[in-house]
Parts: C-alpha cells; sequence; structure tokens
C-alpha cells in the first residue's frame, strides 16, 4: 500500500553518507526513528503506513528516516539488526530503544509516546485516508488499512462500518457480517454501523432477483405487479442506482399504501437507514413520502 503520511512528505530514504546529516545531528534536537526495511519485505510494507501516521501526530518532536539494507547494510550490521522490519530511535547522537516487526499501531504508538510524550490520535486522518482512497478507486489500499484500523483496540466503530461497506460492494456479505458480529453491542448503536447493517440486510435481500430490465419487463407486462416493484427497488438499490430504487417504492406506496403489510414503506426506512440522513436521495425520497403519508 502507498499512504505517505497521507498528503505529507515522505520520510527521508538516508545512506551510510549522509546518516550523520540524516540522523545522528537532528537527534541532537528531536527523537529520529530509522526504520530499517528492504523492498522484498512484506511486513514492512504493512509497518510503513502505520509508523508515518503516528510519527506525523507527535507534532515534530520526532521524525522518521527509513534506511533500505539492501544497499546499504553497514549501519544494521553495525545495530546487531538480523531481522526487519526494525526500528531504531536515537537521541543525542545515540541508539537508545528499538522494536522489531510490524507492530500494531496502539504498541507502535506507546513505544513512540515512551519518548516523546502524548501522540494526537490519528484514526480519523487514517478514517479520511481510507475514504479518499475509495474515492479514488484505490479500493485495494483502502481495504488494507481498514483492516490495519478495525484491530485496533479500542474498537474503532467507524472503520468497521466502512470496511464492511467494501465487503457489500464486493458481494462479500457473510464477512460484512462476520465483522459486525465482531462488535460489542454498544458499538452496534453507531449510527455508520447501523447504516452498515441495514446495508447487509438490503443486499441480502438483492440476491437472485434477477437482472433490472427483467424486473421493468414483468412491470411493463402487468402494471400492477406490485411485488415487481418492489424487487426492482432492491435490485436497484444493489446497483447503487438510489434514486430509482426509492421511486419504485414510493410507486407502491401511491397504489397502495397498505400493500404487504406496509412493507414498501418499510423497505424505504430501511434504505434511509442504509444510505445515511444526508444522503441526496434520501433527503428527496423522504420528503415526496412525507407528501404521500399526509397529503
Amino acid at each position: 500500500m502507498v499512504l505517505a503520511n497521507e498528503g505529507r512528505p515522505g520520510p527521508v530514504e538516508t545512506t551510510v553518507e549522509r546518516f550523520r546529516e540524516d540522523v545522528l545531528d537532528p537527534s541532537m534536537r528531536q527523537v529520529v526513528l530509522v526504520d530499517f526495511w528492504a523492498p522484498w519485505c512484506g511486513p514492512c510494507k504493512q509497518l510503513t503506513p502505520v509508523i508515518e501516521r503516528v510519527v506525523a501526530g507527535t507534532g515534530g518532536k520526532a521524525i522518521l528516516v527509513k534506511m533500505n539494507i539492501d544497499n546499504e547494510p553497514e549501519i544494521a550490521g553495525q545495530l546487531g539488526i538480523k531481522s526487519i522490519p526494525a526500528v531504531v530511535a536515537f537521541q543525542r547522537g545515540r541508539p537508545v530503544d528499538g522494536f522489531v516487526g510490524a507492530l500494531p499501531e496502539s504498541q507502535i504508538k506507546g513505544f513512540i509516546e515512551r519518548l516523546v510524550g502524548p501522540v494526537e490520535d490519528s484514526a480519523a486522518d487514517a478514517l479520511e485516508a481510507a475514504q479518499a482512497m475509495i474515492e479514488a478507486g484505490e479500493v485495494s489500499a483502502a481495504h488494507e488499512l481498514l483492516s490495519e484500523l478495525v484491530n485496533e483496540e479500542p474498537v474503532n466503530p467507524k472503520a468497521v462500518a466502512l470496511l464492511a461497506k467494501l465487503y457489500i460492494a464486493a458481494g462479500q456479505l457473510d464477512s460484512a457480517r462476520a465483522l459486525l458480529d465482531r462488535l460489542p453491542e454498544s458499538a452496534r448503536k453507531d449510527p455508520e454501523v447501523a447504516a452498515a447493517a441495514a446495508a447487509i440486510e438490503n443486499a441480502a435481500a438483492a440476491q437472485d432477483l434477477g437482472e433490472v430490465e427483467d424486473l421493468k419487463a414483468r412491470i411493463n407486462f402487468d402494471p400492477n405487479d406490485l411485488q415487481a416493484y418492489f424487487d426492482l427497488a432492491l435490485a436497484l438499490n444493489a446497483r447503487d442506482r438510489r434514486e430509482e430504487a426509492a421511486e419504485a417504492l414510493l410507486e407502491i406506496i401511491r397504489r397502495d399504501r397498505s400493500w404487504n403489510e406496509d412493507g414498501a414503506r418499510k423497505q424505504l426506512v430501511q434504505f434511509f437507514e442504509a444510505w445515511g440522513p444526508m444522503d441526496k436521495a434520501a433527503v428527496s425520497a423522504r420528503r415526496r413520502l412525507s407528501t404521500l403519508l399526509f397529503s
């Protein structure tokens, strides 16, 4: 995954020749963390975005420098590093602490806080970065970042909800359900978690309904087939055609408010829960529903 401090410049890649300039001299003023890595190292790639986020939260009290041990093995050898990723903290020109492996963000944060004091919570920035990745079509990178966040303690309901929606979009409903099932009861009350749960049920209901055009053909054949309108709404929603999905349910309510024990209105409310209160389609459909019910 490529995520260099979420819009901030990435860390310096140092060499033996520049080690004093990049590490030892700056360590007289602030903590310098040296991340020893190699291009073939999978855990190194997992560690990079996490440690960059935490270091960014120190407000300049710590900086991160990277060193590729394939190109520059001497310093790692002098420090006795035998496994990577390895991170060594330098202060006042000397190594003072370190760790090995792609640790969880909470442990990395604790390690750095022992050196520089409190670190800002980076979860909000990470979620913002994941959302930006999704909007840019970088779904794999967003999935990787969110997977890191949902395994941290304490649980982050918003990260869980966003990852669940990625599973839903991929048709992996069982994975989405399993993710929400891991949450404590209190976290399930989070509005975004509730929206994800509603989205799972909507997607499940839309399975095996057939193609949208086939459902429209059923309606053209029998305009009074309200079940066809209902199935069409589910199929359209599964394809993120929200305005059309709402319109199909509103048409049922226009024709027969009590159809299927108020099923169309109940389904529309479930759409609202899944889409969120500020969604454009939800706002418009809610207004039109009120007009139908109270006119």
